[in-house]
C-alpha cells in the first residue's frame, strides 16, 4: 500500500491528569421582575429592568472559581449585591413603591463525568447547594397623601440542588458552556432553578473570554409571625460577560 494510501491512526485527546482550575470574574447585567412582601406590607410586584438597576447599584461583586481532575469537577460560585429601585405602581392612587435589597448568593457543586461524553464534549451530573442571604426593604407611598407604610426584612435559607453541567469545544479556541439545574423542594425554598448558556474564546492557552445569558428563579416564603410575613418570588435574568484565568 502506498505511503498516500496508508490509513492514518485518530488520536483521542486524553483526559488531562491532576487538577487544572479556572477563576473567573464577571459581570452580570441583571434585571429582576417578580412579586415581594415584607411583613404586613402588600405583596408587590416588581418589574426592575438593567437599566434601572444600574442607577441605582451601590455596590457588587461577581465571580467563580472551578477545579477538574480525571471525570470530577467541582464548581463555587458566588454573587453580592446591593440594588434599589423607584417605581410608581398602575394602580389606584398611582402610590410609588421603593425597594432596595441586599442579595448574596453562594452555590456550590460537585460533578461527574457521564459516559456519554466524547472527545469534544463533556457532560457532568452535578448535586450540590445553594445559599441565599436577602435583606428587602419596602417604602409604599401614597400617591394621594404624603403617607408611607414600610418594612424590612432579612432571611436566609440553604437549597440542595441538582442538574447538569456541558462544554462543548468547538475547536481550539472557541467553546460552549451550559448549566442547569432544580432545588429547593420545600427544605428551604419551595422552588429555586438557574440556567445559562454562553459562547467563549480562549486568547491565550491562559485566558479566555465569554458572553451569554443567566436566569435565576426562586420561589421563597417565611411566615414567623402575624407581622413576620416574608414573600420573594423572583426572577433575575440577563446576558453575562466573563473574563477566566485557566492554570
Amino acid at each position: 500500500m502506498s505511503p498516500s494510501r496508508a490509513s492514518v491512526p485518530v488520536v483521542v485527546p486524553a483526559t488531562p491528569s491532576g487538577w487544572t482550575y479556572q477563576a473567573t470574574l464577571y459581570l452580570w447585567g441583571t434585571s429582576l421582575t417578580g412579586d415581594v412582601g415584607v411583613r404586613n406590607l402588600p405583596t408587590s410586584h416588581v418589574n426592575v429592568g438593567f437599566s434601572d438597576i444600574l442607577n441605582n447599584l451601590n455596590g457588587a461583586f461577581m465571580g467563580s472559581f472551578l477545579a477538574k481532575n480525571g471525570d470530577w469537577m467541582l464548581l463555587a460560585d458566588l454573587i453580592w449585591a446591593d440594588i434599589g429601585a423607584d417605581k410608581t405602581l398602575n394602580v389606584a392612587n398611582n402610590p410609588r413603591l421603593s425597594y432596595s435589597q441586599k442579595l448574596t448568593i453562594a452555590s456550590g457543586i460537585a460533578g461527574y463525568r457521564l459516559p456519554v461524553s466524547t472527545p469534544n464534549f463533556d457532560v457532568y451530573a452535578t448535586a450540590g447547594f445553594r445559599y441565599q442571604r436577602l435583606t428587602a426593604d419596602m417604602t409604599l407611598t401614597s400617591g394621594l397623601v404624603p403617607l408611607a407604610a414600610g418594612g424590612s426584612e432579612t432571611k436566609e435559607w440553604l437549597d440542595p440542588i441538582v442538574g447538569f453541567a456541558a462544554t462543548y469545544r468547538v475547536n481550539e479556541r472557541w467553546f460552549v458552556n451550559a448549566l442547569a439545574d432544580i432545588g429547593g423542594f420545600g427544605v428551604g425554598s419551595e422552588l429555586t432553578t438557574q440556567g445559562f448558556l454562553s459562547v467563549g474564546y480562549f486568547w491565550t492557552p491562559q485566558v479566555s473570554s465569554a458572553l451569554g445569558y443567566r436566569v435565576l428563579y426562586t420561589d421563597y416564603r417565611s411566615v414567623s409571625g402575624p407581622n413576620s410575613d416574608f414573600r420573594y418570588d423572583v426572577t433575575i435574568h440577563g446576558p453575562f460577560a466573563s473574563i477566566a484565568y485557566h492554570f
